[in-house]
């Protein structure tokens, strides 16, 4: 088992572990952290039939007074509605500031349960114990938390740190093909902002059999940026390589298209239109759009430029008449560049080989 320590400059710090058997020895790892209290555990009715008794009694050997709130699977369920219900399920438990929740599932889960926990009460403790590859990679570090609302992805949130992540790899052995690209898209990711030994897995190696290295990395490499910028005002904005693009291809199919495939065509948008500036080398470029396929990735998008920017301008890097966009240069180093909101359009374009 590996473990890893998040610290942030305020000095908040909390526990990283990667490894198996997590899910049986997480009440007394909880407990290592808190006296035993009322836990609420949150996870989604495709998680809840494989994993939630497990973590159950963990919880109840370790001493807690558990309580269970299941939602139903999918991006749908990071709604104002769900969203309302959780609360109403907290303060049914009589859940108070000394209480824990647990968020039992992928990026959604996480996302749900973190934002509420982070608005019960003025805010509750609460640990990740991620499910999904994509998740244990990415979403569940770093204490971003929000739902989404009609008119975008991940509109209403906030910065909550979560107490722990538990990251059993066990987990991973019920994925799907797809799910387990949804987490690669991130993982690849983050091989092209800062580790060529990370992304060398997914180019040429074999990432099936190398789950705790990847999310470890992974893990690593977040917990530096997000220790040095938790709430994303400078270098945190890197981690959205590929996502203004992901997002709104994520609205435009009405979230058939999950997260992490979204982002494969995101960053495969803005390597193709780097290439094309004269930012990053042809074969380099190549590479990248290789490996993701490789990764049974998609790398094109079915729809516009025009679309895509329309959609990109409620994004959350957008700020007045500007946006940040991320911009690879090489496989380990990119840059943030911000832009007119206006010449988005342009950049997709030049990403998807349209002329506008």
């Amino acid at each position: 088992m590996k473990k890893q320590i998040l610290t942030t400059p305020d000095g908040e710090s909390y526990p990283i572990l990667t490894g198996t058997g997590l899910l049986e020895t997480c009440g007394q790892e909880i407990a290592a952290l808190t006296a035993p209290c009322r836990a609420m555990i949150v996870s989604d009715s495709n998680v809840a039939p494989l994993y939630l008794e497990k973590v159950v009694n963990s919880l109840k050997l370790a001493g807690f007074e558990v309580h269970t709130h299941v939602v139903s699977p999918g991006e749908n369920s990071k709604s104002i509605a769900v969203f309302g219900a959780l609360l109403e399920s907290f303060a049914e438990a009589h859940l108070t500031r000394t209480d824990i929740a647990v968020a039992l599932g992928g990026g959604v889960i996480g996302d749900l349960t973190g934002f509420a926990a982070g608005c019960y009460l003025r805010g509750i403790r609460f640990v990740q114990i991620p499910t999904t590859l994509l998740s244990a990679v990415d979403a569940s570090v770093g204490g971003k938390t929000a739902i989404n609302l009609q008119h975008g992805k991940n509109l209403a949130g906030m910065f909550h740190q979560p107490a722990a992540v538990y990251c059993d790899i066990n987990t991973l052995k019920s994925l799907t093909p797809h799910e387990l690209a949804d987490g690669a898209a991130e993982a690849i990711k983050t091989g092209i902002l800062g580790d060529p030994e990370l992304f060398a897995i997914y180019e040429t190696g074999d990432p099936e059999n190398d789950a705790e290295e990847i999310i470890s990395r992974a893990v690593a490499y977040k917990s530096k940026i997000v220790t040095e910028d938790p709430q994303e005002h400078g270098v945190r904005k890197l981690l959205n390589l590929g996502h203004t693009a992901a997002h709104a291809i994520e609205l435009l199919s009405n979230f058939a298209i999950s997260h992490g495939h979204a982002v494969a065509i995101g960053t495969a948008i803005v390597t193709r239109a780097a290439v094309k500036r004269g930012i990053m080398k042809n074969d380099e470029g190549t590479r990248i759009i290789n490996t993701l396929k490789r990764n049974h990735l998609p790398t094109d998008s079915a729809f516009t430029a025009k679309e895509l920017s329309k959609i990109a301008t409620l994004d959350k890097k957008a700020a007045a008449k500007d946006i940040t966009v991320i911009i690879p240069e090489t496989i380990g180093r990119c840059r943030m560049e911000k832009i007119p909101i206006s010449a988005l359009e342009g950049l997709f374009a030049d990403g998807l080989g349209e002329q506008v």
